[in-house]
């Protein structure tokens, strides 16, 4: 792969990493055209070596993930007529499955595969903080907005002077 191809690669991956069942996964047929083979053969080298595959780096889709999976991602919309459930790679099954194919272009394509989900973490945590500090933000007005309640009722009951008598 070129530089120039590696770097719209590397753009690419990024929308290629989903998340399923609380993990940020890329398909077999993503991985299979990012390391240049096809997804048939990507997956015969999983078969051939399973005890490398344990179920944290890869796992099968059920048909209700991969229907998700076709109505959230237009680029896989080819699934749809295949007859076999995807198999969906973490980032170390990734690796592996580059290390298993012994290809240049996968070895190459994987540092690149690595560095995404990376981006995708650090971008999560980003995330999760930002949530934290709005959760406290929101603590604190909800705070503020009772207090600001019971200043008005305090001063509502002193705008009810009782009745002069005359």
């Amino acid at each position: 792969m070129s530089a120039r191809e590696l770097a719209v690669a590397g753009a690419d991956i990024d929308r290629m990493i989903i998340n399923l069942r609380g993990q940020k996964v890329m398909i077999d047929a993503d991985l299979a055209r990012l390391y240049g083979v096809e997804t048939r053969v990507l997956n015969q080298a999983v078969r051939r070596n399973r005890e490398r595959f344990p179920d944290d780096f890869v796992f099968q889709l059920t048909e209700e993930e991969k229907a998700e999976v076709i109505t959230n991602c237009d680029h896989l919309a080819s699934l749809k007529f295949s007859p076999v459930l995807p198999y969906a790679f973490t980032e170390h099954g990734a690796v592996m499955a580059a290390a298993v194919l012994n290809s240049a272009r996968a070895v190459e394509v994987s540092v690149f595969v690595v560095r995404a989900f990376v981006r995708m973490r650090k971008l999560l945590s980003g995330h999760r903080e930002l949530a934290l500090k709005l959760a406290e933000l929101e603590r604190r007005v909800t705070r503020q907005d009772a207090r600001i309640a019971a200043l008005f009722d305090a001063v509502r009951q002193m705008m009810r002077l009782p009745a002069s008598r005359k």
